[in-house]
């Protein structure tokens, strides 16, 4: 208390605020449906999007690097171990410095405490990662990006997570470190983060603010931050949770194999803060998209968060064809070519 009473005397700092530890509201996982949609080599999502006519014109991600800050990777699942950036195929040994952190650092998990490679304790992050990059060389591909490269940090435990471990993740990816959390390289960070979360009230977020500093100064550093909208539609005003509410976000919203927009998809504008902010910017398949499965395999999710690594993926096929692109020019671009809908 003492110690709250001396930081808060500061004439820098505006507000203290609890950094309560609350469950995230994340998309239930289920089997894939059954039908056309789980035959083909590409998902039917992934075909969607045009993304195979980016792959033959030889735009495949080559030589992008994804972050995602999520439950966590299992690095090892067969769609995501040879995208992984501390993979070495022909040595066939992993490095996990520089392109790994745990910012969980209380036990309570399959996954412990600072685990010291990527692991999943709840299989959303996973799910997330297969859609950003997933292809095993075989029968699931079902990524947008599938040479481009990936590394992570977990920010939830058990699908908990709070303002400080999103902050520290965010921090990591401006300067990725070693496992010591020493010796942060800023020429080892992401071109593009998917964030497939959101910060509630419920946990933590009680300042719409909360997030706003540090998702800025991810975008000045030249990270695209892309961010999931919510899944509270179909009614207006229901983006309400950082980051999706800010200006520094490219924010997603969830279509279906109809492109349709889904029902539970959150809408705009942003009222939480005042703003009256157009929301969502884009949207993309969040449907019922079969991704990687946390035990291996492929399962089907639906929510925002399966819609965002498209937009991840997008990014980095961008980024390949041309390394310059400012972050105003991938939104852009982006928005320009999306179908109206």
């Amino acid at each position: 208390l003492e110690l709250i009473r001396i930081v808060a005397s500061r004439s820098e700092v505006s507000h203290i605020y609890a950094n309560t530890r609350q469950r995230a509201q994340l998309p239930e996982s289920a089997d894939p449906p059954a039908g056309p949609r789980n035959e083909g080599v590409i998902q039917w999502n992934i075909d969607l999007t045009n993304a195979p006519d980016l792959w033959a014109a030889g735009f495949n991600g080559q030589g992008a690097v994804i972050g995602g800050q999520d439950t966590g990777y299992r690095w090892t699942h067969s769609a995501l171990k040879a995208h992984y950036r501390g993979w070495d195929a022909q040595t066939e040994t992993a490095d996990h410095d520089y392109n790994w952190h745990d910012a969980i650092h209380t036990d309570g998990s399959s996954c412990g405490a600072d685990s010291p490679e990527p692991c999943d304790d709840h299989g959303h992050g996973t799910h997330t990662a297969g859609t950003m990059v997933g292809d095993d060389g075989g029968t699931n591909q079902i990524g947008m990006a599938p040479a481009a490269r990936w590394i992570g940090c977990r920010n939830m435990n058990q699908g908990y997570g709070t303002p400080a471990t999103y902050s520290e993740c965010f921090q990591w990816f401006l300067a990725p470190t070693d496992l010591a959390g020493q010796h942060g390289d800023p020429a080892l960070a992401p071109a593009v983060i998917n964030n497939s979360w959101g910060c509630p009230p419920a946990e933590g977020c009680t300042y719409p603010e909360i997030l706003r500093t540090v998702v800025e100064n991810v975008r000045a550093a030249g990270i695209v931050v892309v961010a999931s909208a919510g899944n509270s539609g179909s009614s207006c005003a229901t983006v309400q949770d950082p980051p999706a509410i800010y200006a520094a976000a490219f924010t997603v919203g969830a279509t279906d194999a109809n492109d349709t927009i889904a029902g539970f998809s959150s809408r705009g504008p942003v009222t939480v803060d005042g703003s009256g902010r157009l929301k969502p910017d884009i949207a993309a398949p969040g449907d019922q998209i079969i991704s990687c499965a946390i035990g291996g395999g492929l399962v089907s999710n639906s929510g925002t968060s399966m819609a965002c690594p498209h937009m991840a993926g997008v990014a980095a096929l961008m980024y390949q064809a041309d390394p310059t692109l400012t972050i105003e020019q991938v939104r852009l671009f982006a928005e320009e070519t999306a179908k109206d809908l």
